[in-house]
């Protein structure tokens, strides 16, 4: 990956609750060549082998999956990444936490991923000494990875006072430390002004490049739907006009889809497209244009029909006989994956996942 060049984009599958099928996964790779994104990063919340059990081995099956994940990324030209959240490791002593963790670098190295992700978020960070020692560990993990390009996702993400409720009180100078301390080849993920921010504005993005001392990249919580309250919708629209505005103020983009994988094509579509046509981008034409590429002109009309009862009501506020009304609906689409995904959302398949803290 061409660090140097902000239009790269990619996938990070980062969020809690449902996962995506391994089917998914494998037919990500076409998808995502086909679109003009980059890179594709296995980071799932509930692969405990990534995250509280990250000191286990995945079980020789799941090794064997990631293998065939990693070879159909590369067939398709698409970089592969993986996300460690090494839970808790800035509290056990030196130096015995740059050894379990270069044990598992190690582990991750037999996968040959393009990039490595050392992701701290979700984890309490009212600590002394807390950003000197992840640096330290941000460096372990760059000496001892095959990997072409590490990202580092700080326990303080964005300015959002969300993570301090959260995960306690941000160290002093936290930021600032990892500005000075971390090698500037490595990219620090940043979510933006909030968690799940809509928005990106100049001002803020320079703000954050001073900070950290390199541009942002950028973790887009769009159109993640995790959360308390957006599980409750699917979010489907186009990203909107700012992101168009992004190109030369960040490092990278990597977007956090929704647990519907099918329907997060349509959103996603329309990114590349955001930042090729700069001021000319529409995102009313581009939601349009997608719902109409991936999902032909009578699914296509009836989403575009509905987008407000999807992702503005939401399931929370449908009656039952409108949420039937639309089950029925959908119904007329037997066998399409996207009219499947918006009937199992209707019928409550996918539920919160009350580890997801941070909406």
């Amino acid at each position: 990956m061409n660090k140097n060049s902000p239009s790269q984009l990619g996938v990070i599958e980062g969020f809690f609750g449902r996962s995506w099928s391994w089917q998914s996964r494998v037919s990500y790779a076409d998808f995502l060549a086909s679109t003009g994104f980059h890179y594709y990063i296995y980071a799932p919340k509930d692969d405990a082998f990534l995250r509280k059990h990250w000191q286990e081995n995945w079980p020789d099956i799941r090794f064997s999956q990631l293998q065939a994940l990693r070879d159909t990324y590369r067939q398709h030209h698409i970089d592969f990444g993986l996300g460690l959240s090494p839970y808790e490791l800035y509290l056990e002593p030196y130096p015995e936490r740059n050894l379990k963790l270069i044990k598992k670098i190690r582990q991750l190295n037999q996968l040959q991923p393009d990039l490595l992700c050392l992701l701290f978020d979700d984890m309490r960070g009212d600590l002394p000494h807390l950003a000197k020692i992840q640096c330290e560990l941000v460096q372990c993990a760059a000496e001892h990875s095959s990997a072409k390009h590490i990202i580092f996702c700080p326990t303080y993400y964005s300015f959002d006072p969300v993570l301090e409720k959260v995960f306690g009180t941000r160290p002093e100078d936290y930021w600032m430390t990892l500005g000075r301390q971390i090698d500037p080849g490595i990219d620090i993920f940043w979510t933006g002004p909030k968690v799940c921010s809509t928005h990106y504005p100049a001002e803020h993005l320079q703000e954050v490049t001073e900070l950290l001392q390199r541009q942002p990249f950028l973790w887009d919580n769009y159109p993640v739907n995790d959360g308390a309250v957006k599980s409750n919708i699917l979010q489907l629209r186009a990203f909107d006009q700012s992101h168009s505005e992004l190109q030369g103020k960040i490092a990278g983009h990597a977007v956090n889809p929704m647990n519907q994988s099918w329907l997060s094509r349509i959103p996603l579509m329309t990114l590349p497209q955001a930042y090729h046509e700069g001021p000319a981008y529409d995102p009313h034409q581009a939601f349009v244009n997608a719902c109409h590429l991936l999902c032909g002109p009578a699914l296509a009309g009836q989403i575009i029909e509905d987008i407000a009862l999807l992702q503005d009501t939401g399931l929370n506020k449908l009656s039952a006989a409108e949420r039937q009304a639309l089950i029925k609906r959908y119904q007329h689409f037997p066998n399409d994956p996207y009219a499947a995904e918006i009937i199992d959302w209707l019928n409550g398949g996918y539920q919160f996942d009350p580890a997801c803290l941070t909406e």
